[in-house]
């Protein structure tokens, strides 16, 4: 039937199609009717308006009152805004009532009813596109707080445009339209589509008008605020200023630098020619020839005092380059008191040691065991927050006062399923299993099997799930968020051909698959990895993984938490034990984290990998054994290598000699090995040394314990590897420096002498050596022989000094990373320090008692590891010429390297290599990123790592976010309208408006879901229009009516109040009544009926003081986006926080942010302000050091400054390794700050003390610094090569085999990194800088006569600077 003017296309009802159901329309092609009474009049004008309470309408008062009923079903969802409110009732009324229906209406066809009358069963309803897109954009921005979502997920099916809108409100379906309501996009020409003017939300008056919350459009404009870490930088083309501002200085001082030097050296050439070329006549034989260029030429002074005033004026005569020639210059060495009082001081303790090392042992292990007690109180500490998160960050605290108030947010148990690749074997045929999408009939039905047992798994104790789940109402099901939600929980309605389907409606309209929980489920929670149809929407039924999360209530109460953990362990096992299971019977791949998942797998005992442990002091072992020997073997045997290939040469002739008793004469059966080999090797000493190392980590776990401070799993793994690395180092240096002195005293020292002639012969008609220096050391000429304690305590003087500014330098660094509040670290920082401290301490009292018996040893020729054998002396020739006991890292440094070094180009070289290094690495540094990605701190066989994968790449949805609101007094007006965001007196910033404008950036806020504001729900709970939330008794209105309390016998809170409810507020409770009607609000049962009711969406929001009068504190719930990398968590933590403070600041209240991760991302936020501060401390405190105990600030300066340099290289590597700034990296950053002192300090300090004290513009200053860089190189070279470098390198590389991506990441390549950058600046540009800008030294007067006296003796001489020797004494050397 075709519509007229003034004519209806249907009226009246006709019936229901079946028992249940809304009744149907009669089809009706005649006039309108007047309404049947006044009563029905009124209620028309009450539900539809007044332009209905005049004149006939095609309605009847049946319809109106069923009208009424579906108007207040969707009251609680679009009442908040008056436009899309006012345009629903006028859309319907319009469609049920109008007098013109018979012009837009047409009845398409019909059907029979159960009573047996003909109803409708379709129309077309013909409405114009302007009318049908201002009736959607009037609603499409309305939010449902209660469900964080919107209100045309509810009413009009999640559709993006009217057509949509209005197609899914015509749809028939049982509960909406119950006959079928079709909207033709073209009409007839007979009929006029619907064309009324839309209330549109911007309009001013209030039937219309909608607050920002609800209408976008009149909402203020926020100042642009550029999304967290997308501040504008300056930049020049694609680099940052920074970087083209240093590639230009670098530029420009390289030229400057090289244009210097030309002109430097053009200039020296030509006065050059000015001077007159001056033979020198020195008797070659004479002390005075040798010491030209030599170190401590000062102390032959006594040698040239009748000459040096005849050689100064002549040298003057003759010009400046001369002086270099004059040894008077050179006669007062500058002497640092407190290295000679330090040397003494080692001196004693040495010889102290070294005379006593039984007594010693004794009282080492006394202290030792004294600290061990504290064994007694040692705790691991595991859980991750007390971990990782300082005792007084502000989260932390912030999360516990949200925990206290509002209970801690629930337990999650989340289960990713996947198809797995193919091959498998399964047990189930179905094709579309070996595709790569894993939704399918037999895997759903597989699937409903196990979420089956799931529901019914016990634990231990006989908990269910239903035991500890959560559940909204606080009875009845589970909150479970599974596809199987989407189906009822039930496949028994659905079959190969009509699941999927079913799958696509829920998705697309989620509320019309409710859960047994009655809460939408949105296909972002339940489907991940989802393509796209080529038209852009979404193919759901492809998606890569269906994901099934259960949410457990969480407590307070250790013994609810207890039965919670219990089912979740029961629940780990079971889905540990279906993971090959589902993959063989259905082709899934389960991955799954429970609430007891990450704290256990981040503290499992394989994650301690103690092969690692063991192996790293295995080889630090063989290699300290090997490399200590190498050294101390005497010249005089052949090594095992040659006696071995001479043994394989006599081979055949030991076979033939065997066949031929009869000759008399046959080489030996067993190889002639060296003795060296078995009494001079030190394999004793050395797992002596790497005892002390695991005694002092011991002891001070006992001493920390003692005092409360916790291990952790990582003091476990890297402590052992940081002590051994940094103590065998003292090791080396103590024993080369032995090594030194048992060559020049020792033995063989004098030529022909054996050693028990020396010790029958007296050292001195008075006393011996040891008695005469008991009191300190000689500053005289020593004897070529001294006994073994007095090397010993030598050696230990001489380098005692060198291992306190490396300790020192070491403990302090290491303890600067204790200011780092997390405990984790701070523990790290404090057992680091301790250990190192402690280790030092042993090594140079314990140790060097165990040096002076191993020394006695050898020189007694008794076997290593069994002192109890001793090997007899060979016959030696009387004239065999002593070894001068050099090395050959310190022949190849004597020879080839310190002279290449030191060369005027190479400088040069060096010194802008390692000026572009520099400037590469901070250039490098600016793209270092800040986080600790969770999956490192698991073991790499975790099933977790996999878990982390998942959650990543197919879960978009972000994290719950909730902004906590204190100090606010809702009971009166000013604090609701400072919260509040519904009403028109709100404050333009209120709480809820400013969290809607800031949803509206969510790239720069990081928030993607519209707020639940308790109080407005509270407030439009109080609507009297919403008939079925608050209501009261008519006989005694102070008493609120229960929920199945008959309507004849309640009325709405406020029927009938003066003034009424209104979206002023005016009238609105406050005080008292305000909390009446709140405690009642907060109770009442969330239904469909009134889904404004706070029981199940707001029952944790609020928190009520002590007396129960006042809200204490209360919150407002959102979510964060997605986050997916570490930058989107330290992003969204710091927006979070910025509209956290706006919010206070607009609305006078106490308000903060929390989401779960906030706890572990609030050092982000000072991590960069705590590295400037740290490694400041840590600089200042090398400079500090290095100065005192070194004596000069030049060489401090120079010694921090390349230690800075160190540091700033690891930095640069850092971002290039994919190493993040944390608190973890920080503390390395520091450790790397004091290693970075071992490889400077020593070779620096032997620099200081090599020195005879010419001022740095003396003519010979520029020479005597290249000859103290000669000789400190080769004397500590060595050492940091060998002992410092290899030593590290060796122990740092065992790391690589661990199974912790979190140790190999953040520990081994940082380390490694530290000590290759360590060893190339300490080793080469150290020594440069040192030789151009070294200052004074500060000798000491005994090592510069007993060096002088060696020098000559055994050939120290530093070719590049004897310009009148050939170069064949190398050779001779």
């Amino acid at each position: 039937m075709t519509g007229n003017t003034g004519r209806c296309a249907m009226r009246g009802s006709c019936g229901k199609k079946g028992f249940f159901g809304k009744s149907l329309p009669c089809p009706y092609d005649g006039p309108p009717q007047e309404p049947d009474d006044r009563k029905t009049q009124r209620l028309l004008a009450e539900v539809c308006g007044p332009s209905f309470a005049q004149g006939p309408v095609c309605c009847t008062s049946e319809q109106v009152e069923e009208l009424r009923v579906n108007f207040n079903q969707v009251e609680g969802l679009i009442s908040s805004c008056p436009a899309c409110r006012n345009n629903f009732r006028s859309f319907f009324c319009t469609f049920t009532c109008s007098p013109n229906q018979g012009t837009f209406l047409n009845v398409t066809s019909t059907q029979t009813t159960q009573s047996e009358q003909i109803a409708v069963k379709s129309v077309d309803f013909h409405v114009t596109s302007d009318y049908g897109e201002g009736f959607f954009n009037s609603c499409k921005s309305v939010q449902v707080g209660a469900t964080n979502g919107y209100a045309m997920d509810l009413i009009g099916g999640g559709a993006k445009d009217y057509h949509s809108f209005l197609a899914y409100m015509g749809e028939e379906k049982p509960i909406g339209s119950p006959f079928q309501i079709d909207f033709p996009l073209t009409a007839p020409a007979s009929v006029r589509p619907l064309n009324d003017t839309p209330r549109n939300c911007s309009d001013n008056d209030l039937g219309s008008r909608c607050t920002c919350i609800d209408c976008p459009a009149i909402c203020p404009t926020l100042p642009d605020v550029p999304p967290p870490g997308a501040e504008d930088n300056c930049k020049v083309g694609p680099i940052s200023c920074l970087t083209f501002f240093l590639l230009l200085a670098y530029l420009v001082a390289t030229l400057a630098f090289l244009t210097g030097y030309s002109i430097r050296g053009m200039l020296k050439k030509r006065q050059d020619k000015t001077y007159d070329r001056v033979a020198l006549s020195v008797d070659t034989a004479s002390p005075r020839s040798h010491s030209r260029g030599l170190i401590g030429a000062g102390s032959l002074a006594r040698y040239v005092e009748e000459d040096s005033i005849g050689a100064l004026s002549e040298s003057r005569r003759l010009g400046r380059e001369t002086s270099l020639l004059d040894p008077v210059e050179t006669v007062q060495p500058r002497h640092y008191p407190l290295n000679s009082f330090l040397r003494r001081a080692f001196y004693r303790t040495g010889l102290f040691a070294a005379t006593s090392p039984w007594l010693t042992f004794t009282i080492a292990l006394m202290v030792m065991g004294s600290l061990n007690f504290g064994w007694k109180f040692f705790e691991v500490e595991t859980d991750p927050v007390q971990l990782w998160v300082a005792p007084d960050s502000e989260s932390k605290l912030q999360k516990e006062f949200f925990d206290e108030n509002f209970g801690p947010f629930y337990r999650t148990e989340q289960i990713f399923a996947t198809a797995a690749s193919p091959p498998y074997n399964s047990s189930i045929e179905d094709d579309s299993l070996a595709e790569n999408p894993v939704l399918s009939w037999e895997r759903l039905k597989y699937w409903f099997n196990v979420e089956s047992n799931i529901r019914s798994l016990r634990s231990s104790s006989g908990y269910t799930l239903s035991d500890i789940c959560f559940k909204p109402a606080g009875t009845g099901p589970c909150v479970v968020q599974s596809i199987m939600g989407w189906f009822g929980n039930d496949l028994d309605d659905y079959s190969y051909d009509t699941w999927a389907e079913r799958v696509k409606e829920c998705a697309l309209r989620p509320v019309e698959c409710l859960p047994d929980y009655q809460q939408p489920l949105a296909p972002e929670f339940l489907l991940g990895g989802v393509p796209l149809h080529d038209d852009g929407t979404k193919d759901y039924i492809n998606a890569e993984a269906f994901v099934v999360t259960y949410v457990v209530s969480n407590s307070l109460d250790s013994e609810v938490q207890a039965r919670a953990m219990e089912w979740e362990r029961a629940l780990r096992e079971y889905l540990l034990n279906l993971k090959p299971i589902s993959f063989a019977e259905a082709g899934l791949e389960i991955t799954f984290s429970t609430g007891v998942s990450l704290e256990e797998e981040i503290n499992k005992s394989t994650n301690t990998d103690v092969r690692t442990v063991v192996l790293s002091y295995l080889a630090m072992f063989l290699y300290v054994s090997f490399a200590l020997g190498q050294n101390s073997g005497s010249r005089q045997d052949n090594g095992v290598v040659l006696s071995l290939l001479q043994w394989a040469r006599d081979l055949p002739l030991i076979l033939w000699r065997r066949r031929n008793p009869s000759v008399d004469s046959r080489p030996p059966l067993f190889p002639r090995l060296p003795r060296s080999m078995f009494t001079e090797s030190r394999v004793m000493l050395s797992l002596f040394g790497i005892c002390l190392v695991i005694l002092s980590i011991s002891s001070t776990v006992g001493s920390f314990s003692f005092v409360g401070v916790k291990v952790t799993l990582v003091i476990a793994e890297v402590i052992p590897f940081l002590v051994l690395a940094v103590g065998v180092d003292n090791v080396f240096i103590l024993v080369h420096e032995l090594d030194r002195q048992t060559a020049m005293h020792g033995p063989n020292a004098a030529s022909g002498t054996t050693q028990e002639e020396h010790r029958s012969t007296p050292l001195s008609p008075a006393r011996s050596t040891v008695d005469s220096l008991r009191d300190g050391l000689s500053t005289g000429p020593l004897p070529l022989y001294v006994s073994a304690e007095e090397r010993v305590a030598r050696a230990l003087a001489n380098m005692g000094p060198s291992i306190l500014l490396s300790g020192v330098t070491e403990t302090v660094a290491f303890a600067l990373g204790a200011l780092v509040p997390m405990p984790a670290v701070r523990n790290f920082a404090l057992y680091a320090a301790g250990s190192v401290l402690l280790n030092a301490i042993l090594q140079v009292t314990v140790f060097v008692s165990a040096l002076s018996l191993d020394l006695r040893r050898s020189e007694a020729r008794r076997v290593d590891c069994f002192p109890c054998i001793k090997l007899p002396q060979r016959i030696e020739l009387v004239d065999a010429t002593p070894s001068p006991g050099i090395g050959r890292l310190a022949m190849f440094m004597r020879r080839y390297y310190a002279p290449f070094l030191l060369q005027p180009l190479v400088k040069i070289l060096i010194l802008l290599i390692f000026a572009g290094l520099a400037v590469l690495s901070v250039i490098s540094m600016q793209h270092i990123q800040l986080g600790l990605d969770q999956r490192l701190a698991l073991p790499s066989d975790s099933y977790l790592v996999d878990y982390f994968d998942d959650l990543d790449a197919f879960f978009d949805v972000g994290p719950p976010l909730y902004f906590v609101a204190r100090d606010v007094n809702v009971t009166r007006r000013p604090g609701q309208q400072a919260l509040c965001g519904r009403f028109t007196t709100c404050t333009e910033f209120s709480v809820a408006n400013l969290l809607e404008l800031e949803r509206n950036r969510p790239e720069s806020s990081f928030i993607s879901e519209p707020g639940a504001s308790w109080i407005d729900d509270f407030l439009g709970w109080l609507d009297p229009a919403k008939e079925q939330c608050c209501r009261v008794r008519k006989a005694d209105p102070t008493t609120f009516c229960r929920g199945r309390e008959p309507e004849r016998l309640c009325q709405p809170c406020y029927y009938n109040k003066v003034p009424a409810w209104n979206i002023t507020m005016n009238g609105l409770p406050e005080g008292g009544e305000f909390m009446r009607y709140l405690k009642q609000w907060i109770i009442s049962p969330t239904t469909e009926d009134c889904p404004l009711a706070g029981k199940a969406s707001f029952a944790n929001a609020l928190s009520f003081g002590e007396d129960g009068d006042t809200v204490f504190a209360s919150n407002f719930r959102s979510f964060h986006s997605p986050l997916k990398s570490q930058s989107d968590f330290i992003n969204a933590f710091e927006a979070a926080h910025r509209i956290a403070r706006e919010m206070s600041q607009h609305s006078g209240a106490d308000i903060f942010p929390y989401s779960l991760f906030y706890v572990f991302f609030e050092q982000y936020a000072h991590i960069i302000a705590i590295t400037r501060e740290v490694l400041g401390l840590g600089l200042a405190a090398v400079l500090a050091t290095t100065a005192l105990l070194l004596g000069s600030w030049r060489a401090g300066m120079i010694v921090t400054t390349v230690v800075a340099l160190i540091v700033i290289n690891v930095m640069g590597v850092m971002a290039v390794w994919g190493i993040n700034l944390n608190a973890i990296s920080l503390v390395n950053l520091v450790i790397s700050l004091g290693i970075a002192v071992e490889f400077c300090a020593h070779i620096a300090r032997a620099f200081v003390n090599a020195g005879s004290g010419l001022p740095l513009d003396h003519p010979a200053a520029q020479k005597e610094r290249d000859e103290r860089v000669w000789a400190s190189l080769v004397e500590i070279g060595p050492s940091v090569l060998s002992g410092i470098t290899f030593t590290k390198l060796i122990g740092m590389s065992v790391l690589a085999l661990t199974r912790s991506r979190l140790l190999e990441i953040y520990y081994f390549r940082m380390w490694l990194t530290l000590i290759l950058s360590g060893a190339l600046h300490g080793l080469v540009l150290l020594p440069v800088i040192l030789s151009i800008a070294g200052g004074q030294g500060t000798p000491h007067q005994e090592a510069d006569e007993e060096w002088m006296s060696n020098a000559i003796r055994s050939g120290y001489e530093y070719p590049p600077f004897l310009a009148d020797d050939d170069d064949t004494n190398l050779s001779d050397t």
